[in-house]
């Protein structure tokens, strides 16, 4: 098919919001094909799913080979084979001090379930969220979510007992002690400590505008945390995996061993197949009497063999490390173009963490720029998202991009600039 059918679009819920009215046929690691016969480099990667490329032969040999065996193994009636390997693998990885896990089907629910063992082993409600964090569109996560009002809006009334405080933005102003001191004065005129089950943090903005914390902030944010007798929950949906140059950002050389008490992950879990887990320690798990957790597709098996091969492929294909690698040489290119003076100016700021890459143009810059570029992108041949209530471009390829492919990519982003600057 090789162009659209409005009377089969039609029938779709215009609720979805896309970037392109491009129908895609196939994709081969960092490329992605059109019916249309156009080839596109994919920096979007499905909104950071895709760590091992599309369709990686292993990962798509696996699956090929679980289907011959069993596609659903329901986790309420019995173990499968998948899954007790994917544990083996996983287990070892985890960030210090977890180890339990609790497998479920998307990021949303991997932290409305974070949240309600969170209640269980603490007995307590409220949960503390960061502005910008984006946690899910369900009817819990909704609630926690703050990147976009679009996410919540004539939806309500939302989760309660669901309270927001700052996340430091440096290049809004918003410091570390800012937050910090914010987070203090919730906790004078708001919240008790005894009301308040767990903080929930993404190590780096998503949605919010790819913003990593500070350094130390998740650190304090522990200590604050533990001297309110709650849990720290770290929302590592996007961020795990090698995204960030590290497995997982939480337990890596730039934030140091945070150990968190409960840690989300999904996306780049299964190159592509719907997985998520809960990763705990495991007093906190023996909190839950046997059938408070499970869900129909919890761990199905297809998706469990091919997380099994994905770990195989990120560890064997040294794919973490390349995304720290490669991270940087994106940053730098796009320093580069940041410093040309064809951008007058406008592109104010570059940051983030391995192939966790956000560019944001400045604030005198036209309101809407973000979307005008992505689209003169995909003109040009290169696929990027926006993120954020600011003017923020995200680039996401696939973990083993080349250095030709980062090049090529950063070539078309200066081509686009020069068409809307």
């Amino acid at each position: 098919m090789a162009t659209l059918n409005p009377t089969v679009t039609a029938q779709l819920s215009r609720g979805i919001g896309r970037l392109t009215n491009l129908t895609f046929s196939h994709g081969t690691g960092t490329t992605i094909h059109t019916t249309c016969g156009r080839s596109l480099l994919d920096f979007t990667t499905g909104i950071g799913v895709l760590n091992t490329g599309h369709s990686h032969p292993r990962v798509v040999a696996a699956a090929k080979a679980q289907l011959d065996r069993i596609v659903h193994a329901q986790v309420n009636i019995g173990y499968h084979e998948k899954m007790l390997e994917l544990t083996e693998v996983l287990a070892p990885s985890l960030p210090g001090g977890l180890d339990t896990l609790f497998y479920s089907t998307t990021g949303a629910e991997a932290v409305e379930n974070a949240v309600k063992v969170a209640r269980c082993y603490t007995g307590k409600h409220a949960v503390v969220v960061f502005r910008g964090g984006y946690h899910g569109r369900t009817f819990g996560t909704m609630a926690m979510t703050t990147s976009s009002r679009i996410y919540r809006q004539k939806f309500g009334p939302l989760l309660p007992g669901i309270h927001v405080t700052p996340f430091p933005y440096e290049y809004h102003g918003i410091t570390t002690q800012m937050a910090l001191d914010e987070l203090e004065q919730l906790f004078k005129d708001t919240l008790h400590e005894e009301d308040v089950a767990a903080f929930l943090i993404e190590p780096v903005l998503g949605e919010g505008g790819y913003v990593p914390a500070p350094p130390d902030f998740l650190q304090k944010i522990r200590q604050f945390a533990h001297s309110k007798k709650a849990l720290l929950i770290c929302d590592e949906v996007q961020t795990g995996f090698g995204r960030t140059g590290s497995l997982f950002a939480s337990s890596s050389p730039y934030y140091g061993d945070v150990r968190p008490d409960i840690l989300t992950m999904a996306k780049g879990i299964a190159s592509g197949f719907p997985l998520s887990a809960v990763a705990m320690r495991r007093e906190i798990s023996e909190a839950c009497e046997p059938g408070m957790l499970g869900g129909t597709y919890a761990g199905n098996a297809l998706s469990c063999s091919a997380a099994v091969e994905t770990q195989h492929v990120l560890r064997e294909e040294r794919l973490v490390e390349n995304s720290e690698k490669m991270g940087v040489r994106l940053r730098d290119n796009l320093g580069a173009i940041q410093n040309s003076a064809f951008t007058k100016g406008l592109i104010g700021d570059i940051r983030g963490l391995g192939l966790m890459v956000g560019m944001e143009f400045a604030p005198d810059a036209v309101s809407g720029i973000k979307n005008k570029f992505c689209q003169e992108a995909v003109k040009e041949g290169l696929l990027v998202l926006g993120c954020s209530t600011f003017e923020v471009v995200r680039f996401v390829p696939p973990l083993n991009v080349t250095e030709e492919e980062v090049d090529a990519a950063c070539e078309k982003v200066e081509a686009a600039l020069k068409k809307i600057l």
